[in-house]
This record gives structure tokens, C-alpha cells and sequence, in this order.
């Protein structure tokens, strides 16, 4: 799995509009407190205001809040709302990947790898990272 700029920053983007929650954030404020580039990070918001991640305010008072509680959006629906798929072979999404001959069960490789990605970013939240103590692991498998 690669994880693109455009990721990392959606996700320390919305990090920073949760902690601030109920309050509105300004893309400026993000762009600044995260060492985003402006123009780059509108394009972000953007992306994760169509995801329905994000609401944006309007006016001098306005800016950005989460659409829902930080314990409901995780760190999937943000990779999603940037990247699409979770994970890709050569572009596309892993289900479509499709070999020949000696190659054909690789395709199941592929398949696991994005279950096994899925299995951590969908289970890891938005709260679950801003209370988590530095240094301590936020994913714990389920059993």
C-alpha cells in the first residue's frame, strides 16, 4: 500500500478539524498548523466534503467541521475519500486483478493484502487517535 500526499494530509486535516470539534476550522488554520499547501489542501477539502466527511461554513465565521462524531469516521473512510481504492495493483482496484497461467493465484495475494489493509484503517477511528497516548498502538486485532 502506498500512501499518497494527498492521504497524509486528508488525514492530519481531519485530525485537526476533530480536535478542534464543535468548533469551525479554516483552511488557512489547517494549511498553516500542518504544513499543508494551501492550494493543495482546498483541493483535499474538496474531496472529502463530496465523500460526506466534512461540512464547509461560509462567511467569516466559516470553515470546516466533521459531518458526524470523530469515533465514527475513520481512517478508511478518509483513505477512500482521497485514493478510492485501498489497495491497487498497477491502478486498479485488487478484485480486478487478472493473470494467466502460473500467475493466476496471485491475484488472491493481492486480495488479502486489501483485506488485511481494510482490516486495520476501518477499525482504527478518528477518537481513537486523538486519545490514544503517544507511542501506544491504536489498532488491536479483533479475536
Amino acid at each position: 500500500m502506498h500512501i499518497s500526499a494527498r492521504s497524509d494530509y486528508a488525514a492530519r486535516a481531519m485530525l485537526a478539524i476533530a480536535a478542534d470539534a464543535p468548533l469551525l476550522v479554516k483552511a488557512s488554520t489547517l494549511a498553516r498548523a500542518q504544513q499543508i499547501p494551501l492550494t493543495f489542501l482546498h483541493g483535499i477539502l474538496l474531496d472529502l466534503r463530496r465523500a460526506g466527511l466534512l461540512h464547509s461554513h461560509r462567511g467569516n465565521d466559516g470553515g470546516y467541521s466533521l459531518t458526524r462524531p470523530a469515533a465514527e469516521i475513520t481512517i478508511g473512510d478518509v483513505l477512500r475519500a482521497t485514493s478510492g481504492s485501498l489497495a491497487s495493483v498497477r491502478g486498479r482496484p485488487a478484485e480486478y486483478a487478472d493473470y494467466p497461467g502460473a500467475a493466476a493465484a496471485l491475484r488472491e495475494v493481492w486480495l488479502a493484502v486489501h483485506a488485511a489493509i481494510r482490516e486495520v484503517v476501518d477499525q482504527v477511528s478518528l477518537a481513537d487517535l486523538l486519545t490514544s497516548p503517544a507511542g501506544v498502538p491504536t489498532y488491536r486485532r479483533r479475536q
